[in-house]
């Protein structure tokens, strides 16, 4: 037995491992709640953030998630996760040999010029491997780690094993659909050949766009579990956030066009804005645009969401209220009362803000990135705690998510934008019908397929 299957035999144990330690702590936290104990949420969230932190799988990266979206958890609970870090242990050079050939057969080294055994970088589902193609070109080839399938399953059976025990002691928001949906984009991260249609069909929208690069798909040096790809030369974002403030919003004008076109002509997001999966090309030495990368985690909204999405910015625009309430019922929210109405406008004005003032300004004043978006979540759940639950549309899980980390960067970068004008510059020519044809002819073009 070598050295690799020695330690995937152990990753495996510290799948059964942890699942034992995430019971421990619902037990402990519902026999203290059901005895009318006070317990020690903090206390709690801490060794439910220790019992994960010893995974670098998919459940680490459902913690980070979860600790991005309001309700799902409480908030000593989504401020322990939000500090796990996703990096994991990479595969050995042995290994990643073997994957390889079990990839693309015995021949595999032979379709590359050169091949870097070890990696240059791992997250929770896989690890990327440098490579030189026979014409020169680089490439970036993405490996998934074994047994991902299985790990996702058994991960996801854990969720609701923290969810169930929220939801029982506090149940402000129905959680059901939060997890159906996590569900069912951690399974589309498992397929590369999905992420590979969906690379390209982003690769499509923004093809003459001069401020964002998508990387090209190499179909024959790809599989099911291998992503190879046109590597793209920049630097972390963070390494910029010292440089001009010129050069600081030039990127968060790419950054903020990377999500909100795509949305408002195609309804897809890129569900997953993390600061690993943006890197920054340069001019001259100077920040000149975008690497937008990874594409496991695309959302595609049908375009009655899409339409609710402008009709509440143009609602809170004009204090129209009605047509506030028509769009979170197109959403599919039902059995609103003014209560809950007030929660979901505190939020959507939060969400909303910088996009509703006509003036240049930092995304929010005065607020840590790590913090973005809590206080108000927070205000929010102490209302639907005396007034709901509410259900949250499956559709909110990721567009949320997305538009707090993408708020969290440009806090990162210290950005000033008049995001006003940004925002009606990219709705300005919005209509359903236009972009529901936009979207069948893009996604026939890359060959994704439209969600039923």
């Amino acid at each position: 037995m070598t050295n690799e299957d020695n330690r995937f035999s152990a990753r495996a144990a510290r799948y059964v491992k942890v699942g034992a330690n995430v019971g421990t702590v619902a037990a402990k936290v519902a026999g203290q709640r059901l005895f009318g104990i006070e317990g020690n949420d903090r206390a709690h969230a801490a060794e439910l953030a220790a019992a994960l932190g010893g995974l670098k799988g998919p459940l680490m990266k459902v913690a980070q998630l979860l600790s991005t979206i309001p309700e799902a958890l409480p908030p000593e609970y989504a401020r322990e996760l939000s500090q796990l870090q996703s990096q994991a242990p990479p595969m050995g050079p042995a290994f990643v040999r073997r994957r390889m050939q079990a990839e693309l057969g015995s021949g595999w080294r032979d379709r590359f010029a050169a091949f870097e055994d070890q990696s240059t970088a791992s997250a929770s589902l896989g690890q990327v491997h440098r490579a030189t193609a026979h014409d020169g070109r680089a490439l970036a080839s993405k490996l998934q780690y074994p047994d991902m399938q299985s790990a996702v399953e058994a991960d996801l059976t854990q969720l609701k094993v923290v969810f169930a025990l929220h939801a029982h002691f506090d149940p402000a928001v129905d959680t059901t659909e939060i997890l159906k949906e996590i569900g069912a984009r951690l399974r589309e991260e498992l397929d590369y050949g999905l992420e590979a249609r969906h690379t390209r069909l982003y690769r499509l929208i923004f093809a003459e766009d001069p401020i964002i690069r998508v990387p090209d798909v190499e179909p024959d040096l790809s599989t099911g579990r291998l992503l190879t790809m046109s590597w793209l030369e920049g630097r972390p974002l963070l390494s910029h956030k010292d440089d001009p403030l010129e050069d600081r919003n030039r990127i968060a004008q790419a950054m903020f066009r990377a999500w909100w076109y795509p949305f408002s002509h195609y309804g897809v997001i890129h569900g997953d804005p993390h600061l690993g999966n943006y890197t920054i090309f340069s001019r001259d030495g100077r920040a000149a645009g975008l690497n937008l990368l990874d594409y496991g985690c695309i959302r595609t909204f049908p375009i009655g969401f899409v339409e609710g999405v402008v009709d509440l910015y143009k609602g809170l625009l004009a204090g129209d209220e009605p047509r506030i309430v028509s769009a979170y019922e197109r959403w599919g929210f039902r059995g609103l009362t003014k209560d809950l109405i007030e929660a979901m406008t505190l939020w959507a004005r939060f969400i909303y803000g910088p996009l509703l003032d006509d003036r240049e300004r930092t995304i929010a004043d005065d607020t840590k990135p790590g913090e973005y978006g809590r206080h108000e979540a927070f205000a929010v759940h102490k209302i639907l705690k005396e007034k709901g639950p509410v259900t949250v549309p499956r559709e909110f899980v990721f567009m949320d998510r997305a538009a707090i980390g993408l708020g969290g960067v440009f806090l990162h970068l210290a950005a000033r934008q008049n995001w006003y004008r940004l925002f009606n510059e990219t709705i300005e020519s919005f209509d359903p019908a236009t972009v529901a044809s936009r979207q069948q002819a893009l996604f026939a073009s890359a060959g994704v397929p439209l969600p039923a």
